[in-house]
């Protein structure tokens, strides 16, 4: 595993709140560095996972959680920001047969540029984002051509790039692990999935759908993790200790 730059060991995590965002900032914290979590309030149905983000920041003690404000609903597009159904009840094969309306246009590209502004700032030479090619719903800004050719602009677009003060690395260690093998890694960790959130499309108490392609696959990796998912899903309870 890549070591922390001897220039600076703190690193920006991309922190959404979900399981691979915790994941990933238990990783990045694994290996020596210091966390500065980065949030986003960019106008999406499911809000609620800036509360599981502020908890997940919470108990890793982050050195600092920045969560900025951008109107993604003014752009619309995607079942997340728009007056749109989030899809219910598909098949994994289904999920990966073409890009879902949950897509929101270019949001990996923004993040990143936020993640990228900010590292420059704080003089790290480090992003961590919990982009995963396996268990994903089709999204295109997660495959590893768009990282690799993300970080090769991202090295030409600073001042402190230009003038050879920044190497930047997009760390990505989830890129090829199942959604099993995250949350194992993770439970190694000691990563506390009970205070993470992943329903694209939760009641108005905040409970988990179930059937949305981002409960569905979460579920799926509790399930082949062999656990039980410790967030509860409505109208069934842990809806992993059934399937378990």
């Amino acid at each position: 595993m890549v070591q922390p730059s001897d220039k600076s060991k703190k690193a920006v995590v991309l922190l959404s709140g979900g399981i691979d965002s915790a994941t990933t900032l238990a990783i990045a914290r694994s290996m020596g560095f210091e966390i500065c979590a980065l949030s986003f309030r960019y106008g999406q149905r499911h809000l609620i996972e800036l509360e599981a983000a502020a908890r997940v920041a919470r108990c890793n003690s982050v050195t600092e959680h920045l969560t900025v404000d951008i109107d993604l609903r003014r752009i619309g597009g995607s079942a997340l920001t728009d007056d749109l159904a989030v899809p219910k009840s598909r098949s994994v094969e289904d999920m990966g047969k073409d890009i879902p309306v949950t897509y929101v246009p270019a949001r990996n590209t923004i993040f990143l540029s936020y993640a990228l502004a900010w590292a420059e700032v704080i003089g790290s030479t480090d992003i961590f984002i919990g982009v995963n090619a396996l268990d994903y719903s089709g999204y295109p800004d997660c495959r590893p051509e768009y990282i690799d050719a993300y970080e090769r602009m991202a090295n030409l677009a600073t001042k402190a790039g230009a003038e050879g003060k920044q190497k930047l690395k997009i760390h990505v260690p989830l890129l090829h692990w199942s959604k099993a093998q995250i949350i194992r890694k993770g439970m190694e960790l000691g990563v506390d999935y009970s205070l993470t959130h992943s329903c694209y499309d939760p009641g108005a108490d905040g409970t988990a759908c179930g059937q949305c392609d981002s409960c569905l696959l979460r579920l799926k990796g509790f399930q082949e993790a062999g656990l039980a998912d410790p967030v509860k899903y409505k109208d069934n309870g842990s809806r992993s200790e059934e399937q378990g």
